[in-house]
């Protein structure tokens, strides 16, 4: 009987997850991640529809810049043919030195100069007004070595279409310091009235096309150089040269 209840006591279940120690075993297998199920392409966001309409209006803002920087070209070139502009045109019409003293003292060489010239301003345009800033200008004498006869300023002023302006410019230098060569060789040619004189003149020009509106301020540079004293005696205005930006040089 003891053995007939030994055999049909219950067996117990084992729990999930159990491992035997005694019997290790194959280790768990781990399982793949789930994969994310893949939508079908009408759920699918449109991005060939939004780069489309970004290159159509790319292109379209390209050929309207292209039609306005077209449009402004023909403006402009219009404007140029109807103005016609040309540049102002600089003589010199006198030069005289009233006082030219080079004197000598125990600490060296000393130069007195005053000079007055005359530059005539002449604007050849038929259809614009020219607006100057002011005029700053450099008197000298000589070629390479140069002397110094002083420096000036003159007001701006406003020259309309076809009018001619003469400038005034006076410039004076005292007890300025030379040396003996150069005394001695500004003296010979004063007396002989061969002296070569150099004027410079820096400026702004900006054009009046019509009342309120106006095209400017451009930097120019009037180089009267070589100017002899007879040559300006005999009656002959030398032209100067134009020189703007730096590398345009006009006649």
């Amino acid at each position: 009987m003891a053995d007939l209840r030994q055999s049909t006591k219950p067996v117990l279940q084992r729990p999930p997850g159990y491992r035997d120690p005694t019997n290790p075993g194959r280790p768990p297998v781990s399982r793949p991640p789930l994969r994310k199920g893949v939508l079908p392409p009408s759920f699918q966001p449109r991005r060939s529809r939004k780069i489309f309409d970004t290159r159509v209006c790319s292109c379209i803002i390209c050929i309207f810049l292209l039609m306005m920087l077209f449009l402004l070209g023909i403006l402009a070139g219009f404007i140029y043919l109807w103005f016609d502009p040309k540049f102002p045109v600089f003589h010199v019409q006198s030069f005289k030195i009233p006082t030219f003293e080079v004197s000598s003292k125990l600490d060296g060489t000393y130069l007195n100069a005053a000079t007055v010239a005359r530059m005539e301003v002449k604007n050849p345009n038929s259809r614009l007004t020219y607006r100057y800033s002011g005029y700053q200008v450099d008197m000298t004498l000589g070629h390479g070595q140069e002397t110094d006869l002083g420096s000036t300023t003159l007001p701006g002023l406003i020259q309309v279409k076809g009018n001619t302006t003469s400038l005034k410019i006076e410039t004076h230098v005292k007890n300025q310091l030379i040396d003996d060569g150069t005394a001695s060789r500004l003296k010979a040619r004063f007396k002989r009235r061969d002296l070569v004189v150099n004027l410079r003149v820096k400026t702004s020009v900006g054009m009046v096309v019509v009342k309120g509106f106006e095209i400017g301020m451009l930097g120019v540079d009037v180089l009267c150089d070589g100017i002899t004293m007879k040559e300006i005696d005999g009656g002959h205005m030398p032209k100067c040269t134009i020189r703007t930006l730096n590398w345009i040089n006009l006649n």
